[in-house]
């Protein structure tokens, strides 16, 4: 164990361990539910927008709701965990039912941005929330950004997230809606 620390440590100063937190900037997003995949040289992000007709408190209110969120998020079949700044949440999804993901919620501002992380330098994936007041609702901002030195062998075994992102963008759009009009 010791060595294998060693060794990320000499790979992070020689620079091949470095991570990206977000290659896509929220406000580049076209809010039209449309997933985009892109991979750089050093990170693997999908990003999705959508515009809800709903303020950004209700938006925020559907994303925090983690009794709810199996629920109305066709993309998830378990959240365990309060989503709220500092916690951890336990998350399985439909794209890898084998895989418990336990989740750091990392930053949460309500109701503007939230950040889910899990890993570290060898690979780490990052999940930006961002809510933007627009006349008549809100953008929704979504993207998850993989990086790190394991990131060249880790997707090799990913499937494809553009579908589950759009599928995802598109639940949030229908339950905040929803709960807007009762």
């Amino acid at each position: 164990m010791k060595r294998f620390t060693l060794l990320a440590a000499a790979l992070a100063l020689l620079g091949g361990c470095s991570t990206v937190r977000q290659v896509k900037d929220p406000a580049s997003l076209t809010a039209d539910g449309k997933a985009v995949r892109t991979r750089t040289d050093s990170a693997l992000d999908y990003s999705v927008a959508t515009f809800i007709e709903a303020e950004p408190k209700v938006v925020w209110a559907v994303l925090t709701d983690g009794p709810s969120f199996t629920k109305w998020n066709s993309t998830v079949t378990r959240l365990d965990g309060q989503i709220a700044q500092g916690q951890k949440i336990e998350l399985v999804s439909k794209v890898a039912p084998d895989r418990t993901f336990t989740l750091k919620v990392s930053e949460a501002e309500a109701p503007r941005q939230m950040v889910w992380e899990d890993g570290n330098g060898m690979f780490l994936g990052v999940r930006h929330f961002t809510l933007t007041e627009r006349e008549g609702g809100t953008v929704l901002a979504m993207s998850e950004t993989y990086s790190g030195l394991f990131l060249g062998s880790a997707e090799k075994k990913m499937p494809d997230f553009t579908e589950n992102f759009e599928t995802f963008a598109a639940d949030v759009k229908r339950e905040a809606e929803a709960r807007k009009a009762r």
